[in-house]
């Protein structure tokens, strides 16, 4: 049996790394696939391997990712071994770019999509407190938070405005429906 990539999106600040996190520790057929960015690890947030571009760049080249792409001036990347835990059974859940998911759906057949929303109040707020970026660039985040999936990607929408168990019981009764 093969598992599968579960790919989470959604715009900044709603919560993406928490709500995985959580899946993961509610559900032991879930695994969380480290990424690795071209970001210092001091950033915060999320847990990844930081690396420089040119680091990036040659890792690339070797064929260390299963899938990379780059947004918001990063680079950004799965690592290659996530097809040993996928090979195992295992479901594995990333933080991927809305823009990268057509490419993904072509290289992890079976791709499963959870698109998370907020508020934009609530975005707002997150994105403040977590002391990434100006408030200019807070700004820009806004304004792309209602962009939606690439043409034919199929998605269960989950609103995480609000508590954290009730996002993570819907993503999980999305994936794992009881039988009758």
């Amino acid at each position: 049996m093969t598992g599968r990539l579960i790919a989470v999106v959604g715009p900044s600040g709603v919560g993406k790394d928490t709500v995985m996190e959580a899946m993961a520790q509610a559900e032991p057929r879930v695994g969380l696939v480290r990424r690795v960015i071209t970001r210092p690890t001091t950033a915060g947030g999320e847990v990844f391997d930081g690396v420089t571009v040119p680091v990036f760049q040659g890792m690339e080249r070797q064929g260390a990712f299963a899938l990379s792409w780059a947004a918001h001036g990063l680079h950004y990347g799965i690592p290659e071994d996530v097809d040993v835990a996928l090979g195992a059974g295992r479901d594995m859940l990333a933080n991927l770019s809305r823009g990268v998911l057509i490419k993904a759906r072509a290289r992890f057949p079976g791709l499963r999509v959870i698109a998370l929303t907020a508020d934009p109040e609530t975005l707002a707020h997150r994105l403040g407190a977590r002391g990434r970026e100006t408030d200019a660039d807070i700004a820009k985040r806004l304004s792309r938070a209602g962009t939606g999936l690439p043409a034919g990607i199929e998605a269960t929408v989950i609103d995480n405005s609000g508590a954290l168990e009730a996002t993570v019981r819907a993503a999980l009764a999305a994936l794992y429906p009881v039988r009758a």
